[in-house]
């Protein structure tokens, strides 16, 4: 599955920037109050045909609401100390635990162009995820410096996916999801609610699946968290 290079030309960039909307007055003065962002996590594979799909759909939210979300991958896997390289299985083999890895370093050290990163690699198919050499050739597309940054150190600075750092983050995250109730990818939270899945089909999703649908879904959770 790829996705479209209109959707990659047009990349959303999320969590780079806070939009004030609300004010307080105190002492005939009134201060600015950041709003409150709604959380949205995917429980993702990064080579799930499933979670690509979601991530598609999830990138023309954002187009409408980028400024009201605070949107996360949460990586669905099984811990297995008996594995070698991660200490973590991942379902669609050892290409997919680094993929994952390399999108956790860059959402950690480069969350500006975190997301477009993801389509990067998305767009070039998911048996190409985890690949060393599509991890170098995304930093470069989406502006970073992978030799001087952060997020080198921590995925690998040949773009494996075996630095240390990112090894715990991905861990970090497999444990999270555990406890967030994440069986399935990819599945969809907001507000910290589980409101869909798609595993083949579209699955439990009671306010609709559309991108309109989460869109609403979204509002109405911003206008509850910054209710006045």
């Amino acid at each position: 599955m790829r996705v479209s290079m209109l959707l990659f030309a047009a990349p959303v960039a999320v969590r780079a920037f806070h939009i004030p909307s609300l004010f307080s007055q105190n002492s005939g003065q009134f201060n600015v109050i950041d709003d409150v962002k709604v959380p949205v996590q995917l429980g993702v594979m990064s080579r799930c045909p499933d979670a690509l799909l979601c991530e598609n759909v999830f990138n023309q939210v954002l187009k409408k609401v980028s400024d009201r979300v605070d949107i996360s991958l949460v990586y669905v896997a099984k811990i297995d100390e008996n594995e070698q390289v991660f200490g973590v299985k991942c379902m669609h083999g050892l290409e997919e635990c680094a993929g994952n890895i390399q999108q956790l370093c860059v959402a950690k050290y480069e969350p500006s162009a975190w997301w477009e990163f993801i389509q990067c690699q998305n767009y070039e198919g998911r048996s190409e995820i985890g690949n060393p050499n599509l991890t170098l050739k995304c930093a470069n597309a989406v502006g970073i410096d992978w030799e001087n940054s952060a997020a080198a150190e921590c995925a690998g600075l040949d773009g494996s996916g075996t630095g240390s750092e990112g090894i715990t983050l991905l861990k970090e995250s497999v444990i999270r999801g555990h406890k967030l109730g994440i069986e399935k990818s990819c599945t969809i939270l907001i507000n910290g609610e589980q409101v869909c899945i798609h595993d083949g089909t579209w699955k439990n999703c009671q306010n609709g699946h559309s991108v309109n649908d989460f869109v609403k879904q979204i509002n109405a959770e911003y206008d509850k968290l910054n209710a006045v």
